[in-house]
């Protein structure tokens, strides 16, 4: 796993939310979501600005570059 889809993960799982529920916030098909939490893709920049929004997380901590939100 990559550091994104880990931390996407842990996210998700903070919130408790289901994968579906989270796609649905953030606008996009819940498959897709399930890809970036895999590993087995990564989102645009458009897609990631936001999933760090919809997280109140910096695009840094989603990229698994600072520890801090």
């Amino acid at each position: 796993m990559s550091a994104f889809s880990e931390q996407l993960l842990s996210l998700r799982e903070q919130k408790k939310l289901s994968q579906k529920e989270a796609a649905k916030e953030i606008q996009i098909a819940s498959r897709t979501y399930q890809y970036y939490e895999a590993g087995e893709r990564e989102p645009q920049l458009s897609v990631l600005i936001r999933i760090a929004r919809f997280y109140g997380v910096s695009l840094d901590y989603l990229a698994g570059l600072t520890d801090t939100p």
